[in-house]
């Protein structure tokens, strides 16, 4: 049984200044909401994040933008957030952008052990400075390192008290590759459940992965809202 923690802001607390954050979602779909406003509140700042985009400017990882906790972004896209735009122009914050299926690959292959691996996105760009390149059957490639994080947080619809995973349809994202690549793992779950409660042929994450677990009630705020007139 693994630890279940009784308050976000007790979820969080092992979380210190300048560390390494891997956080789940895309956009704002999947995202431990709760677990990021305690981050807020806790105040812990000088922060690297790894993420797919930094929210937007009112919610998820843009609070902690805002509050200017975040002092190295490694992600795919900056996204809706003009907070996170207005930084990276005036060299307020460090920012890594990659490939969305190489920082993807690069985060899976952190959670797997696989140190490194070869691909063709990025060749010929700004993103292959400074990186060795090898020939495959005739194809250039670009040697990327793997992603790893002292905290991975991540976001399920349901979760048992062992630990196991279970994400909803597209929420399902980033993060159980997130949930692999942490050396310490804490889920914000929906609906926790007793052991053996859940369907062990339909796990996502498995719970050798996870180290502490919190239910919580999400927002789930819509980044775009598009209706029928």
């Amino acid at each position: 049984m693994k630890k279940i923690c009784t308050s976000f802001s007790e979820a969080v607390q092992e979380i210190h200044d300048g560390a390494v954050l891997m956080v789940g979602g895309f956009g704002l779909c999947g995202i431990p909401e709760n677990l990021i406003l305690a981050l807020v509140d806790k105040g812990v700042k000088d922060l690297t994040v790894i993420s797919n985009n930094c929210g937007v400017d009112d919610w998820g990882l843009g609070l902690l933008l805002k509050n200017k906790q975040i002092k190295k972004m490694v992600g795919s896209y900056v996204g809706e957030n003009k907070e996170f735009e207005r930084q990276v122009l005036s060299g307020e914050i460090e920012v890594e952008l990659l490939p969305q299926g190489t920082l993807a690959e690069k985060i899976r292959a952190g959670g797997a052990g696989i140190p490194a691996f070869y691909t063709p996105a990025g060749v010929g760009t700004s993103i292959a400075e400074g990186k060795e390149t090898k020939i495959f059957d005739g194809k250039e490639y670009l040697l990327e390192e793997a992603l790893k994080a002292d905290f991975s947080l991540v976001r399920a619809w349901k979760g048992d008290k062992m630990g196991n995973l279970v994400y909803h349809k597209t929420a399902r994202n980033f993060n159980p590759m997130i949930a692999a690549a942490g050396k310490v793992t804490i889920a914000e779950v929906e609906t926790l459940y007793e052991i053996g409660e859940l369907d062990p042929n339909y796990i996502h994450t498995p719970s050798i992965y996870v180290q502490s677990l919190i239910k919580g009630k999400q927002e789930k705020r819509i980044e775009r809202l598009t209706v029928k007139k």
